[in-house]
Formats: C-alpha cells, sequence, structure tokens
C-alpha cells in the first residue's frame, strides 16, 4: 500500500500526540541541563586561577604558574561552551514561551540586560589578556585582568540568580492593566527573599563542583605518578576546598530550605515526601517510592520527627503536607522527591571525601592513598551530578508556576503546535550531542595531558622545569611551557 501524505507528516504525527507546553518543558530543561554545567564549572576555576596566579606572585613558584597554564586553556573551552549554550535559552523566550516574555519582561528584561553589560562586557574585556598577554603586560596587571575574569563569573551568577530567585518569590511589582508585571522597588526585584540564600548555594556549588574536577585530575596522575609535584599541588589545593566548604554547603543547605519552607512550602511538601500533614512532628523520610495515586510514600523508610526537628527545630512541631493544598497545584513528587535525595547525598559524600582527606593530611599519606585517589577520580562528576540535581529540585519543584504563585506555566508558553516544538528539540538533541559531547570530549583530554616532570624532585626551592633555566630567568613570566 502506497503511502500518500505529504513529506513532513510522518513527523507531524510523531509529535501531535505530545502536549506543546510538556514538550518546551523538555526543551527548556534539556538546553538548561547543559548549560548549567559550563557556567558551574567556570565560575570556580576563575577563582581557582586567580588564586593560582596570586600563589605564584607571592611564592615564586614555577609549579604555580605551570598549573595555571594547564587549566586557562580548559576554562577558555568551559567558558566558550557556556556562552554558546546559554544564547540557546534565550532564543526559547521568544519562541517557547513568549507569553511569559512578554508578562514578565519588564523586570526580567532589564536584569539580564544587566547581566551582559557588567558581568559579560567585563569577562569578555579581560579574557583576552588572561589567555594570551602575561607575557606583554607583565605579572601584576595579568592578575589583575585574572582577578577580573574570576570576579566577572561572580557578577554573572548574581544577576542570573536574581532573575530566577525573582520567579521562586516575586516581589517587588505590580501588575499592569496589560497583565505585564512591572517593577515598582528594584531592590526588593533583586534582593528578593530566596536570593541571597540560592546565591550561596549556587557559589559554592560550583566552587566545589570545580574543586572534584580538579581533585580527580590530580588524583588520576598521582595514579599515574605523572608530574607528581604538579598533581600533588592540585589534589591538595582540591582537598583542602573540598574539607572546607562542604560543611558550609550543607549548612547554607539547610538555611535555604529553611527559607523555602517560609515562601514556597510546596516545594518543601515534596521533597520530603509528606502527603499528609503531621500535627505532631512529620517523619524524614530517607528513602521510599512516592505514589501519587494514593498520595503516599510506598516502602518508606523513615526517622519519627527528625523532619520537624530539621525544618523547624522541633521534635512536635506541626508541618503542613500536600493534602492541604489543591492538587492541581502539587509539583511533580516523584521528581522533586529523588533530586532531592541525589543532590543530599552527594553533599554528603564530598563531606566524607573532606574529612578522610584531612585524616591524610594529618597522617601525611595525602599524595600516597591510592584508595582516596580512586574514590577522588570516582567522584569527579559528582558535583555536575549534585548541581543538576538541585536545579532538576528548584525548578520542578517550582511548578505548576512559571512565577510562583501568580503566572502559571500552562499560561506562560507561546500559542505554537507541538510537532514545531518537538522538531527543534530533536534538532536540539542531535546538534547539543555532537558540539558539546566533542567539547567535553576535548576537555577531558586536556585533563589527561598534564605533561610529565622533567627534573628530579628537590628538597628545598622551586622545581626547574623544561623551558626554564636556573637563576634571574626563573623567576620572569615565560611562554616556554604552558603545561598543556
Amino acid at each position: 500500500m502506497i503511502d500518500k501524505r505529504p513529506a513532513g507528516c510522518e513527523d507531524r504525527a510523531l509529535f501531535e500526540a505530545f502536549d506543546a507546553t510538556v514538550l518546551a518543558r523538555i526543551q527548556f530543561a534539556f538546553t538548561v541541563s547543559f548549560h548549567i554545567i559550563f557556567p558551574a564549572f567556570s565560575i570556580g576555576l576563575a577563582s581557582y586561577l586567580a588564586v593560582l596566579e596570586a600563589l605564584w606572585l607571592w611564592k615564586k613558584d614555577e609549579v604555580y604558574l605551570e598549573l595555571f597554564n594547564f587549566w586557562k586553556t580548559i576554562f577558555a573551552v568551559a567558558f566558550g561552551m557556556g556562552v554558546v549554550s546559554g544564547i540557546v535559552m534565550s532564543y526559547q523566550f521568544g519562541t517557547n514561551w513568549s507569553v511569559f516574555s512578554d508578562r514578565a519582561g519588564p523586570v526580567i528584561g532589564p536584569l539580564m540586560g544587566y547581566e551582559v553589560l557588567t558581568a559579560f562586557f567585563l569577562e569578555a574585556g579581560f579574557l583576552g589578556v588572561m589567555l594570551f598577554g602575561l607575557n606583554r603586560v607583565g605579572p601584576r596587571l595579568h592578575f589583575l585582568a585574572t582577578a577580573m575574569v574570576a570576579f566577572g563569573t561572580l557578577i554573572s551568577a548574581t544577576w542570573i540568580l536574581a532573575v530566577n530567585s525573582w520567579m521562586q518569590t516575586p516581589a517587588g511589582f505590580s501588575v499592569n492593566e496589560a497583565g505585564q508585571f512591572v517593577p515598582s522597588d528594584w531592590w526588593a526585584v533583586i534582593f528578593n527573599p530566596s536570593f541571597p540564600f540560592r546565591l550561596v548555594h549556587m557559589v559554592l556549588a560550583a566552587y566545589l563542583t570545580t574543586a572534584f574536577v580538579v581533585g580527580a585530575c590530580g588524583a588520576w596522575h598521582l595514579l599515574r605518578n605523572t608530574a607528581p609535584r604538579r598533581a600533588r599541588t592540585m589534589f591538595s589545593m582540591a582537598m583542602w576546598m573540598a574539607a572546607i566548604v562542604a560543611p558550609i554547603q550543607i549548612f547554607a543547605g539547610d538555611l535555604h530550605g529553611l527559607n523555602t519552607l517560609e515562601h514556597q512550602p510546596a516545594k518543601i511538601m515534596a521533597m520530603e515526601g509528606h502527603y499528609e500533614s503531621h500535627e505532631n512532628g512529620a517523619p524524614l523520610i530517607l528513602f521510599g517510592i512516592p505514589n501519587p495515586a494514593k498520595k503516599r510514600v510506598d516502602y518508606a523508610v523513615e526517622i519519627p520527627k527528625l523532619s520537624s526537628l530539621i525544618l523547624k527545630h522541633d521534635l512536635d512541631a506541626p508541618l503542613a503536607g500536600l493534602d492541604s493544598i489543591p492538587e492541581e497545584l502539587h509539583p511533580p513528587v516523584r521528581i522533586v522527591f529523588w533530586s532531592f535525595r541525589v543532590m543530599v547525598a552527594i553533599g554528603f559524600a564530598m563531606l566524607g571525601i573532606g574529612l578522610w582527606s584531612l585524616l591524610c593530611r594529618y597522617r601525611g599519606t595525602l599524595a600516597t592513598d591510592a584508595r582516596l585517589h580512586r574514590v577522588a577520580v570516582v567522584m569527579g562528576p559528582a558535583g555536575f551530578v549534585a548541581v543538576l540535581a538541585g536545579w532538576i529540585t528548584t525548578e520542578v519543584g517550582r511548578q505548576p508556576y512559571t512565577i510562583y504563585g501568580h503566572l502559571l506555566t500552562a499560561n506562560s508558553v507561546s500559542p505554537i503546535e507541538a510537532p514545531a516544538v518537538g522538531a527543534s528539540l530533536v534538532a536540539f538533541i542531535v546538534v547539543y550531542f555532537l558540539v558539546f559531547g566533542a567539547g567535553t570530549f576535548y576537555i577531558l583530554r586536556l585533563m589527561a595531558r598534564l605533561p610529565r616532570d622533567t627534573m628530579p624532585e628537590l628538597d628545598e626551592g622551586p622545581l626547574r622545569t623544561a623551558g626554564v633555566t636556573p637563576g634571574p630567568a626563573a623567576a620572569k613570566p615565560h611562554g616556554g611551557h604552558h603545561g598543556h
């Protein structure tokens, strides 16, 4: 039998069974998941580069300059992929979310414009100097350029988190005759109730993500015995970051959770798996299988009253459940429940690695404990997984709203048909895996190419490496050896 349907009808029929809103949400989730990986890495790596250069200027130890040159190339690639992947999300505001853009544009548009005018221009202006200018502008001015790039990444995170936090806890606005959100107090818009907690939580997550990537790279080369001094320095710095920042992050996450309970209680209900309200103390459900049909968590492993203790610092404090709000306002519990647990589990695993490293440091085995090094290699991508899990928790937990409590997701989507969204989704998946898959593979290849030490280790004084001769010339910037 001959199929007489016009060309393209098969693809159209494939996607007509789907809802356009669902496909638009999948598309944005897919692109933002790819994008967030690169800023989470570049924010931490830019600060790490600034620290490396500061240590080189202070201690006059060439190993810090070699590590700087090694990681700056990786930073450049990650930064470029972050910029490219971020542009696509702005494009989707106009194609798939035009109603949201129209209504929220007076608030969100200026904030994203400020991000470009401040952070992106600052990063772009000094990036070239940081990458290529050491021998041209001198060490001190070059360090200023590196510090400005690091500062720019933090400013970028500040503006983007201000936008997203406003969508989570909107404040400082009014609604005009056209139904648009119009700022009435910019200070309240930017410094909305969840902004400080979410900014701190995200920046610390970026630092931990970078620390475990650097630590995995150093551990990998320690296991292979390539460039032991450089690898040892990398690994030691990364483990200091893990030991110091992981407990701070857990504390910051707890404060963020208390803030979320106050302003987005439904999200906390989904995270905790509390379908029912508890009048005399709520249990902490460690594991289980959420059952939305029967409004319960099957096979739950729980600790009585611990959730009330964590969230309200009182064993007998009452906690409301999802039964206290209309069912149509429930977030997707299964996704939020599990993504939250993945994030928390990785956070405590990072804390465990940090404490283990302190023990090894105390025993003098930090550079020789192969078990710690193998675990550190395995934990290399853990920060990215935790960041993705955290974003899934906060974004899916906000549903069914795009602007919490004010604009439903179903009322934010463009008047566009499912086949059009589906076709662009397939194109994004193919292109992203090809382009960013190749970029990620290239970064991994760069990490694997840390050159071997070419001189024996010395007990005293800086190690002289290839391209650097002992004497006064060794203290000067050089371009003969870039560590990659």
